[in-house]
């Protein structure tokens, strides 16, 4: 029994930093850039969360606020700092999102003080069954993830929208020639990852309803992590991924001796999963053409 609630929190878990994962392997996919400071929005997507609590007391509202205003800075993001760099040099955009990382950082210590703030986001019921007790946070993140993972995975596959992309990430200046907006689709991609960006700092606070400015740090950081071990770029790569280091992070809690050395555990499967395959489990080998 002890076994399967620890399996079912760790889909839990790993369902989060799926969804943030997604974030950073559809940017990948589509922009062939690492926005490593899309961590911090889920930071962010917090910290609105807690605003908007205080303001109207529902969780349901402050979410929906919090995830419209993700939107909003993801977008002011891709715009300012990242589509004058279109065509850059790889390090000159990965310098400027470890960049913005750290503004969006130093704001929210500068509008919210160092100090960790609690946010009560609600409680939900533990439920029962066949002997199992399982937490009402962790039920309501794997339904989430669940929803997510199959919305996201038809609107790819069934509309135009969906193809577009896929058409951006697989040669993006045939994908021009054929009439697709790329400035267009690198937005809505920006978009779709902000927002799930935000849901995933809510199923976050409802794990550990404690935010500081970093607080979204390790589990981007995580999230990029299981993306590379899924093969960055790949949407379901992402979701294994992210599936997968939950389940080895849940395990290794579990087991008191080896507790302390989870973090490094997780980093050591991505540099073994490297070695082995290095384009991760479901990533593709791309020819370059010269």
């Amino acid at each position: 029994m002890e076994l399967i609630t620890t399996l079912i929190n760790g889909l839990s878990l790993g369902g989060i930093y799926a969804m943030i994962a997604l974030g950073y392997t559809m940017v990948y996919g589509i922009a062939k850039m690492l926005n490593f400071a899309h961590g911090d929005i889920i930071m962010v997507g917090g910290y609105t969360i807690l605003v908007f609590l205080n303001l109207t007391g529902s969780p349901i509202l402050a979410t929906c606020f919090a995830i419209a205003f993700c939107v909003m800075l993801g977008v002011l993001v891709e715009k300012l700092a990242y589509k004058p760099l279109r065509g850059s040099s790889p390090l000159a955009v990965l310098i400027t999102a470890i960049g913005v990382s750290y503004l969006l950082q130093s704001l929210a210590q500068i509008l919210f003080g160092s100090a960790s703030k609690m946010v009560n986001v609600g409680y939900l019921d533990s439920l029962s069954f066949g002997g199992i007790t399982v937490q009402g946070y962790t039920v309501f993140t794997l339904a989430c993830s669940i929803v997510v993972m199959i919305c996201l995975t038809l609107f790819i596959k069934c509309t135009r929208l969906g193809k577009a992309m896929l058409a951006v990430s697989e040669d993006r200046g045939a994908a021009q020639l054929m009439g697709v907006n790329v400035n267009r689709i690198i937005t809505i991609t920006f978009v779709i990852g902000s927002a799930l960006a935000a849901l995933a700092g809510l199923c976050t606070l409802m794990k550990a309803p404690t935010i500081s400015s970093t607080f979204g740090s390790m589990p981007g950081i995580k999230a990029f992590t299981a993306a590379v071990i899924g093969g960055i770029g790949s949407i379901p790569g992402a979701m294994l991924g992210g599936i997968l280091l939950g389940v080895v992070e849940s395990i290794c809690n579990r087991v008191s001796s080896i507790a302390p050395y989870t973090d490094a555990i997780e980093f050591g499967i991505l540099i073994v999963i490297l070695l082995i395959r290095p384009t991760g489990f479901l990533g593709k080998k791309r020819r370059e053409k010269v």
